[in-house]
C-alpha cells in the first residue's frame, strides 16, 4: 500500500460519524489528524451559531417597527417583546448546556438549528395578520429562545474538541463569530424586509407609517429570510459534524458542577460579560429610540453588537497570552467607565444630552463584553483541568488520565450552564430599562445597578484568580 493510501486509510478510521478515539492533547493525534477535525467541527458550528443568534434576537428590531404597521403596543409592552426570548432562551440553555454529552454533539446541533426554522416561519405569518394579538407575539418571541438555547450547545461541544492551549481562542472564535449573528441580523431586517424576496410566496407588503410617511415593507422577511440557511447548515451538521464517545456523559455525571464553588463563581462573572452584551444588544435599537427619538437608532444599532462579536476572539486571544484573569480584571474595570460615560451623555431635564458621545461610551462598552466573553471563557477549562490535576497529582497515571477526562466534562457542563444564567442579561437589561424609563423617566437607575454589578465581578475576579497567591490563579 502506498504511502498516501496508509494515510488515508489511517484518516478514514479515525475520522468517524462517532470519534471513539480523540486525543487532542497528544501532539502527534492532533497534527495527523485532530486538528482537520477540529477545524471542520468549529466551521460548520460557527454559522449555526450565528443563525440562532439572528433567530434569538430579531424582535430587537421586528419591535421597533410594531406600531408602525398598525399595531397599538406600549412601550413597556416593547420592551417586553425583545426581553421575552432572553427568558426562554436563558431558561433554554440551562437544559442545552448537558445535552451534547447526552446526545453528541453532532445529533444536537443538527436538530437544535432546524428548531430555529418554526419561530422564523411563525413571525413572518403573524406580522401579516392584524388581528394577531400580543400574546401571540409573545408565544413568538419565547420560541426564539431556541436560538438562545443553541450557545450552551455549541459552546460546550467544542470544549472537547481543542487541546487546552488553543481552547480560549476556538471558543473565542465559535462564540464571536457565533455572537456576530445579532450584527448580521440588525444590518440584514432593515434591508430584506424593503424587497419582495420571495415573491408571492412571501405574501403581501404591509404599509409602514414612519416619518410622516408611508411606505410598503415586507417585514415578514425579518423571519423568513433565515430559513433557508437553517435548513442548509442543519443538514451540513448532520452529514459532516461529529460526535465524540468519550464526551459521553450522563445528566447525574454531570450535575457534579452544581457542587464545585468555581462553577458559581464564573457564573457570575460570566453574567457581567456575555450577559452584558446579549443585553445591551436586544436593548439598544429601543434605547436609541426612546432616548434619542430624532435618530434613527436602527441604522446604528448592529454596529455594537458587531463590534462586541469581532472583538471576542481577540478577548479568548488575549486570555491564552496574558492570561484570563489578568485580562478579566482589567476589562471590568474599562466596563465600570464606560458605564459611567454613558450616563452622562444621557438627556437629563432640560439637556438634550449628546447622541455621539452616548454611542462612543456604548461602543466601548460593547468592546469590553466582547474582551470580557472570551477571557472568562478561556478561564473555566483552566481552573477546572488546575483543580483535578491538583486532585489527582502523585495517584498515578491512570489517576491522572481520568482527572482530564473529569476536567473536560466539567469544563463543558460548566460553559453550557454559565452561559445559560449569562443570557438571562437578554432578558434583565432591556427589562431594567423599560422599568428605569416607566419609573423615573430614564433608564441611569439601571444603568447605576449595573455598575454596582459590575464592582463586585471586579472584587471576585481579584480575589479568587488575580490576586498574589490567588485560590487558582488563571
Amino acid at each position: 500500500m502506498s504511502q498516501g493510501k496508509k494515510e488515508a486509510s489511517e484518516a478514514e478510521k479515525v475520522d468517524k460519524p462517532v470519534l471513539t478515539d480523540w486525543r487532542p492533547e497528544d501532539e502527534e493525534f492532533w497534527e495527523a489528524h485532530g486538528k482537520r477535525i477540529a477545524s471542520r467541527n468549529l466551521w460548520i458550528s460557527i454559522p449555526s451559531l450565528l443563525l440562532a443568534f439572528c433567530v434569538w434576537l430579531v424582535w430587537s428590531m421586528v419591535a421597533t417597527r410594531l406600531n408602525g404597521i398598525g399595531f397599538d403596543f406600549t412601550t413597556n409592552e416593547l420592551f417586553w417583546l425583545t426581553a421575552l426570548p432572553g427568558l426562554s432562551g436563558a431558561t433554554l440553555r440551562i437544559f442545552y448546556s448537558f445535552m451534547v454529552p447526552i446526545f453528541g454533539g453532532r445529533r444536537w446541533t443538527a436538530i437544535s438549528t432546524l428548531s430555529l426554522a418554526i419561530p422564523a416561519v411563525w413571525m413572518g405569518l403573524a406580522v401579516q395578520d392584524p388581528t394577531t394579538t400580543f400574546t401571540e407575539f409573545a408565544l413568538i418571541g419565547i420560541l426564539c429562545g431556541f436560538g438562545g438555547g443553541n450557545f450552551a450547545s455549541s459552546m460546550a461541544n467544542i470544549s472537547f474538541f481543542y487541546p487546552k492551549a488553543q481552547l480560549g481562542t476556538a471558543l473565542g472564535l465559535n462564540a464571536g463569530l457565533g455572537n456576530l449573528g445579532v450584527s448580521v441580523m440588525q444590518f440584514t431586517v432593515p434591508i430584506v424586509i424593503g424587497y419582495a424576496i420571495f415573491g408571492a410566496l412571501g405574501g403581501d407588503p404591509v404599509t409602514l407609517q414612519a416619518d410622516g410617511g408611508t411606505r410598503e415593507i415586507y417585514l415578514q422577511n425579518a423571519g423568513y429570510i433565515w430559513v433557508p440557511f437553517i435548513l442548509l447548515f442543519a443538514v451540513a451538521a448532520w452529514i459532516w459534524m461529529n460526535d465524540i464517545a468519550s464526551a459521553k456523559a450522563s445528566f447525574k455525571d454531570q450535575a457534579v458542577i452544581f457542587r464545585r464553588k468555581h462553577q458559581w463563581l464564573m457564573s457570575w462573572l460570566y453574567i457581567a460579560t456575555f450577559g452584558s452584551f446579549i443585553g445591551y444588544s436586544a436593548g439598544f435599537p429601543l434605547l436609541i429610540a426612546n432616548q434619542f427619538p430624532a435618530v434613527d437608532g436602527v441604522q446604528y444599532a448592529f454596529l455594537g453588537p458587531m463590534v462586541g462579536a469581532l472583538i471576542r476572539p481577540v478577548g479568548g486571544w488575549m486570555a491564552d497570552k496574558l492570561g484570563g484573569a489578568s485580562v478579566t480584571f482589567w476589562n471590568f474595570v474599562v466596563m465600570i467607565a464606560a458605564v459611567f460615560g454613558v450616563i452622562y451623555f444621557l438627556p437629563l431635564g432640560d439637556s438634550a444630552g449628546s447622541f455621539w458621545g452616548f454611542f462612543a461610551m456604548f461602543m466601548v462598552l460593547f468592546v469590553t463584553t466582547g474582551i470580557g466573553n472570551g477571557s472568562t471563557f478561556r478561564m473555566i477549562p483552566v481552573i477546572f483541568r488546575t483543580q483535578h490535576e491538583r486532585w489527582s497529582a502523585g495517584k498515578g497515571g491512570q489517576a491522572e488520565q481520568e482527572a482530564v477526562r473529569n476536567a473536560n466534562k466539567e469544563s463543558a457542563a460548566t460553559l453550557g450552564f454559565s452561559s445559560a444564567l449569562a443570557a438571562y442579561g437578554a432578558f434583565i437589561i432591556p427589562k431594567a430599562y423599560g422599568t428605569s424609563i416607566s419609573l423615573t423617566g430614564g433608564p441611569a437607575m439601571a444603568l447605576y445597578g449595573f455598575i454596582a454589578f459590575y464592582l463586585t465581578c471586579l472584587a471576585v475576579t481579584w480575589w479568587f484568580y488575580y490576586r498574589k497567591n490567588a485560590e487558582v490563579p488563571c
